[in-house]
């Protein structure tokens, strides 16, 4: 397969070391692209439920394939999330095209996009509550394992396969509520620092949606994750666009039908300009 030149791709919440990862799935979508930048938005390693009984081959091929892609001039930003922050002892960390950071500054085409994984502006991640926050992941986690044992046999059935976490979030009023303010706050913020676009994960859910105020705009991104939606960003063109995984085109060869066809190699003419990092 011939892999697409795309100027930025940010990927987030793959969760390596969990039973929901779909590493395999992330392994297919990286050996299709070939960026100038891929930004690694945080909680790529989970380390809180890390356990050296469960890290199988096909994660290891994420890691492989990342430095693969490195190898091939992709400038590779790690940004630290929750889950992996024992890295964050090390942030502004950078060897040749590897940068490791807890938030980045990009600038594209006049643009400034401001890229952080979101944890920070999640009460449920610090204190006593992150205490809970890890007890519910290792929760979610057994959740994931259920619903891919049901729609492994679903799918044996023929029957349309069901993602029972992503129901239980979209059923709770208070978890519509907490996404709503999770975006609204961090938009506000965009906005009163003049950036034109700001990148988050840590939700779980994608989105690209614009916010106006009294004082600007802005457009918000969010990147997903590799657990459940299997999703990433891609700008190219001077676009933002939600990719969604889908095996078959993939696995066909035809990866180029999931985007636009404004899609062309790596301009000489865009302009990047990388930034200090700030929050």
């Amino acid at each position: 397969m011939q892999r697409r030149r795309i100027d930025v791709v940010v990927i987030s919440d793959v969760h390596l070391g969990t039973y929901g990862c779909h590493a395999t799935e992330l392994v297919t979508y990286l050996k299709s692209i070939e960026p100038g930048v891929l930004i690694l938005n945080g909680d790529i390693i989970d380390g809180w439920q890390f356990s050296k009984r469960y890290f199988p081959h096909a994660h290891f091929a994420v890691i492989k394939e990342i430095l693969h892609l490195m190898s091939l001039s992709s400038r590779i930003v790690y940004i630290t999330g929750n889950h992996d922050e024992m890295l964050r002892k090390y942030s502004d960390l950078e060897l040749g095209n590897l940068v490791l950071a807890d938030k980045y500054i990009l600038e594209i085409d006049n643009q400034k996009m401001w890229i952080f994984h979101g944890d920070v502006f999640d009460n449920t991640t610090t204190g006593s509550a992150k205490i809970l926050a890890k007890m519910g992941g290792k929760g979610y986690d057994l959740l994931i394992l259920l619903n891919r044992v049901i729609n492994f046999v679903s799918k044996k059935l023929g029957r349309d396969q069901v993602s029972f976490s992503k129901k239980v979030k979209d059923s709770v009023k208070s978890a519509v509520k907490y996404i709503n303010n999770f975006e609204r706050i961090i938009a506000g913020l965009a906005i009163e620092n003049g950036f034109d676009y700001v990148i988050c994960g840590h939700i779980h859910q994608p989105c690209k949606k614009k916010f106006t105020s009294s004082k600007g705009q802005t457009v918000y991104l969010n990147s997903g994750d590799w657990v459940e939606n299997l999703t990433a960003l891609e700008y190219h063109a001077g676009e933002w666009n939600i990719f969604c995984y889908a095996e078959s085109a993939l696995e066909a060869g035809q990866a180029a039908q999931l985007l636009p066809k404004s899609i062309n190699i790596l301009s000489e003419n865009t302009d990047l300009i990388f930034w200090e990092n700030l929050y």
